[in-house]
């Protein structure tokens, strides 16, 4: 790592950073024998005023004992720092730090180096650099003067300390012979840049002292020309301090700084896993592997001491591997495999402990874990891999996983620094995946509820043949709100309903429950799609005021869409209602797409019920398929909603051999790879029930309709081959027919419809609803409600445009169900 500029990044030192730092070389008697611009600058002389001349000249030391009591002081302590007062050529006094440091020559001489900083320019917004810091702190400083020809010729004792050169081994000698050969030729360079220019330059290098040869140190030199009494250059004199802690502080900085933003950037915890393996390749480590507790990729949180109950540790999964060359680390498990770490293992201890575990010297030549695991032992010794860190993943008294990291092209071994560095980058990770977790655990109840509250099955029965998908949104969002559902109505109808709630999470999911728990009361009543939006438009409207607190302010305001249709496969009459959602397409059975064109709608809570809902009544040919869906299949935050009608219309107009083919193309077509918001399709493909399973009487309002029901009943029930059911559907149409004569002033009619079940439909002009009642023992009414009830599965009536329908169902014979 090197720096030359002049004008060098913060930290380094530059000529602009010290412009009040004077240096002076004098002899051993204090006469001034080199000069620098930098000192004229500061105290005005100039070299030819003071070359020749005692240093002294500049101290306000008058009495010459003082003089020589200080030169004294300096012999007997190899130097001297302090403050003191220096004069200025126009005679005013400069308030200064100064440095006097003994240099040593190849003949014992000496010559003294001195350095003088103006302590009022301090406050002056001058930047600082290491060695002005080294001068103003009296901290070691390594001091070299080399002639022009860039020999040295005179050095001081701190010099030897850090780069481990004993003076002898330096005079006449040139820097290639103490420093490797690069950085000494970098070095050269500036020097004869110095000398050329008489400018002050720095450089930054690394070496290896003596005194710590497991370690790489930093070291900042400055570099100055020093002059003569007629200016020119006598040679360059550097000053060394060693700035490793510097440079390390900035590193980790550096680190943490790119683990902010690079770790964590999803909710996926493999992700995170992988990013934590790259940011400490090759930054920290030349090798990493991110090992995660074997439930935590699935968003399940570890117990407080996870499989170590039985003694072994517990499984885990590859989360994250990043090598400066993945061929040379042959790993025996790779990413999202299963990993096994020996029990007496230093892997299974961190987990065990949650302590980290350093080896700067790695041994792969003895231990339990060596003995028991030689896959292992032989994937680290081929990898080459000679010093290895193990740190648990820990969050909230939980071990996560484990983060190894390992050194095998960068011979440095790891030190305690190293370990601490890697601990705060996997705390950082550990953050990022405790979050993950809790949004996983929190989706994931979410996503349960959701589904719990969806159908598991649905069926269309002898109406419709269905299929549905339901996606929920990426991990950035969480559940929504969702639904569809398919009910059975009386009649061998159907009804259809696809909704969505708007938000997502948890609330979402309850309020879609709630809905659908609501449409499928509604749907009981057999009410018209538009009064049943209307009912379930005062429902959501009551839920926002029995969630808003009047103590503070309320939540937000609920808001659904929906699309209920019915489906009648006797006549072929689909009636639809929408509030706020997206219309249905419709597909003929040959081809062809449309658009359905229904009265929007006020969205579900938000419309004040000032907006009637509006159905619309049409009739389908047989084969024809319904597409309901929710707004994230069509919609997306960079086209109009007209586009994705488009696209869906094409994906649907191309044939297919089922409804699932369908469903399937249908998604992977329009699913956006980041889905804003869950994606929801019901497809239903319409039946016509054969005329010869539907039989219809009109019946005069009289007694004797009673008798010739039944009659008519038991004949078609004979032709149907259902002789079996006579009795007990001769009893229901009995009192059905006689319930109808009696409460109704017209004509009824009796209908007959065979599919899953046989039902029993007889329509009056009342629109009184019949109870069952519970009749004393002589009472005669209610009775005949009651023996419906017992005979039938189940029954129920309805509201028509002319009066009631009133209607049972009985189970058919399991042959005829088959049929």
């Amino acid at each position: 790592m090197t720096n030359t500029d002049p004008t060098s990044p913060a930290g380094l030192v530059g000529p602009h950073e010290m412009p009040d730092a004077a240096i002076a070389m004098t002899d051993a008697e204090g006469t001034v024998t080199g000069w620098t611009q930098a000192a004229q600058q500061l105290v005005g002389y100039t070299a030819a005023e003071v070359a020749g001349r005692s240093v002294t000249h500049m101290l306000p030391l008058e009495d010459p004992r003082r003089a020589a009591a200080f030169a004294r002081q300096c012999r007997a302590r190899g130097g001297w720092s302090g403050t003191a007062a220096v004069r200025h050529r126009d005679g005013h006094m400069l308030r200064t730090t100064l440095r006097v440091s003994l240099l040593r020559g190849q003949d014992a001489g000496i010559r003294w180096l001195v350095s003088v900083t103006d302590i009022g320019s301090l406050s002056s917004g001058t930047a600082n650099g290491p060695v002005r810091d080294s001068l103003l702190a009296r901290a070691p400083i390594g001091i070299v003067v080399y002639d022009p020809q860039l020999r040295c010729v005179w050095v001081n004792d701190d010099m030897e300390r850090h780069d481990g050169v004993p003076r002898h081994q330096r005079f006449g000698y040139g820097l290639k012979e103490s420093l490797p050969a690069v950085e000494a030729e970098a070095l050269e360079v500036v020097m004869r840049q110095v000398l050329e220019s008489g400018t002050t330059r720095v450089h930054e290098y690394r070496a290896w002292p003596p005194t710590d040869r497991r370690r790489e140190h930093a070291f900042s030199a400055w570099f100055f020309c020093l002059q003569g009494a007629d200016g020119t250059p006598l040679g360059v004199c550097s000053m060394t301090v060693d700035v490793t802690g510097n440079t390390r502080a900035r590193e980790r900085l550096a680190i943490l700084s790119e683990a902010s933003t690079h770790i964590g950037t999803t909710l996926d915890v493999m992700r995170t896993g992988q990013e934590l393996a790259e940011l400490a390749v090759p930054l920290l480590a030349d090798h990493a592997l991110v090992d995660l507790v074997e439930s935590v990729p699935f968003g399940v949180e570890p117990a407080t001491r996870s499989g170590m109950a039985s003694g072994r540790p517990p499984l885990m999964r590859r989360a994250g591997v990043a090598s400066v060359d993945l061929d040379v680390l042959e790993l025996p498990w790779v990413r999202e495999e299963a990993v096994h770490a020996h029990p007496d293992s230093p892997f299974a201890a961190a987990v065990r402990t949650g302590r980290s575990y350093l080896e700067p010297v790695l041994d792969t030549q003895s231990g339990p874990w060596v003995d028991h695991d030689p896959v292992r032992v032989r994937k680290v010794r081929d990898s080459g891999v000679h010093s290895l860190m193990v740190v648990p993943i820990r969050a909230r008294r939980r071990v996560l996983g484990l983060a190894l990291f390992g050194r095998s092209v960068e011979q440095t071994p790891f030190q305690e620094d190293d370990l601490l560095l890697a601990e705060e980058l996997v705390t950082r990770a550990a953050l990022c995946l405790d979050n993950a977790l809790q949004y996983a655990r929190e989706r994931t109840a979410a996503l349960t509820l959701q589904r719990d509250l969806l159908p598991r099955r649905v069926q269309g029965g002898a109406a419709v043949e269905v299929a549905s998908r339901y996606v929920p949104v990426d991990m950035d969002h969480g559940v929504g709100g969702d639904w569809f559902d398919v009910i059975e109505l009386s009649g061998a109808r159907v009804a259809l309903v696809v909704g969505d709630v708007v938000g997502h999470g948890i609330n979402a999911a309850v309020t879609m429950g709630r809905l659908r728990t609501a449409v499928r009361t509604l749907a009981d009543l057999d009410l018209p799609p538009d009064e049943l939006l209307s009912h379930l438009d005062d429902t959501v409207r009551r839920l926002n005021d029995d969630d808003t607190d009047e103590s503070g302010p309320g939540p937000a305001v609920v808001g659904a869409t929906c699309l209920y249709v019915v489906y009648d496969p006797v006549t072929r009459r689909c009636t639809l209602a929408r509030a706020g959602h997206p219309p249905p397409l419709i597909v003929g059975p040959h081809g062809g797409v449309t658009v359905l064109d229904l009265p929007p709608g006020a969205p579900l809570g938000l419309g004040l019920g000032l907006v009637p809902f509006e159905s619309v009544e049409l009739e389908l040919a047989e084969g024809s398929t319904l597409a309901f869906y929710s707004d994230g299949l069509v919609e997306s935050r960079d086209e109009d909603i007209d586009v994705g009608l488009r696209r869906l219309g094409a994906a649907l107009a191309e044939p297919g051999p089922s409804l699932e083919d369908m469903c399937s193309r249908v998604i992977e077509a329009l699913r956006s790879d980041t889905p804003a918001d869950d994606v929801t399709l019901l497809l239903a493909r319409t039946r016509a029930l054969e005329p010869t399973r539907v039989a219809s009487w009109d019946l005069p309002n009289e007694p004797v309709s009673v008798t010739t029901a039944r009659h008519l009943a038991a004949r078609r029930l004979r032709e149907w081959g259902l002789e079996s059911l006579v009795t007990s559907v001769e009893s229901i149409v009995s009192e059905l027919v006689a319930n109808a004569v009696r409460h109704g002033d017209g004509p009824s009619r009796l209908r007959l419809i065979q599919h899953r079940v046989l039902t029993c439909e007889v329509s009056d002009s009342s629109t009184g609803q019949p109870r069952p009642g519970h009749p004393h023992a002589l009472d005669e009414h209610g009775r005949g409600l009651r023996l419906v009830a017992q005979l039938s599965r189940r029954w129920g009536s309805r509201s028509a445009t002319d009066g009631k329908v009133v209607w049972a169902e009985h189970d058919l014979p399991s042959t005829a169900a088959a049929r």
